[in-house]
């Protein structure tokens, strides 16, 4: 009987120091020495107040610049000479670019050889190349392209260009030349400006001809 009153009683000595430990009041900690005065106390990040945009933050999101105009200078007969124009004007471009638009095709190719010293030397070349197995080819007699050998006519500069690979492969000095005139290509500065700037004075600038209006979606 003692035994079970011992436990009895460590049993409510637990209990009561358990309900002590929960029941106590909070422990606050100690106020923090006061600062010398003009001294700022320091703050943790999280103490800190959220920053708010300056002006230039404000700034960064202002809307892009539209372009009053848009337009085109040249034609230029060559992509040094659009490049020089655009160097000539760049400062007072919004945005602009190069383009290039091809000349005339030619009707058709033909695969020559260039005239020999002689006739009898483009006999003797001919000879040479049906021996080579190809056929096709003859001997021009008159003409600028006297002593010379034509080699076919092609439509396509594809087949043309096969047709000349065969022959340098096979030791012979094949050419390719354009039937027809084939105009060269052309290059236009496509470019945009702010508002009052003169596209007029621009053209001027670049050695260019009158300003084409281009829209302004063909420089996006």
């Amino acid at each position: 009987m003692l035994i079970r009153a011992l436990i009895v009683l460590l049993i409510v000595l637990n209990l009561g120091a358990a309900a002590w430990w929960l029941t106590r009041p909070a422990v606050e900690p100690p106020s923090p020495p006061p600062l010398p005065a003009g001294v700022a106390r320091l703050q943790l990040v999280d103490e800190m107040p959220a920053a708010t945009p300056g002006p230039s933050a404000v700034d960064a999101r202002a809307a892009p610049v539209i372009p009053a105009a848009c337009f085109s200078l040249g034609p230029f007969t060559s992509q040094a000479a659009a490049t020089l124009a655009q160097d000539a004007v760049k400062g007072q471009l919004l945005r602009a670019h190069l383009r290039e638009v091809p000349g005339l095709s030619a009707s058709g190719y033909q695969v020559v050889m260039p005239p020999a010293p002689s006739l009898e030397e483009a006999q003797a070349i001919a000879g040479r190349i049906g021996a080579a197995g190809f056929n096709d080819f003859l001997v021009v007699r008159q003409g600028e392209q006297a002593n010379g050998i034509a080699l076919g006519r092609y439509r396509s500069r594809e087949a043309a260009e096969r047709r000349v690979s065969q022959l340098q492969a096979a030791g012979f000095t094949a050419q390719m030349q354009p039937v027809g005139r084939a105009g060269p290509s052309l290059w236009w500065l496509d470019a945009s400006v702010v508002e009052g700037v003169d596209p007029v004075v621009l053209a001027r600038a670049a050695s260019s001809g009158a300003p084409q209006p281009l829209e302004c979606t063909a420089l996006r």
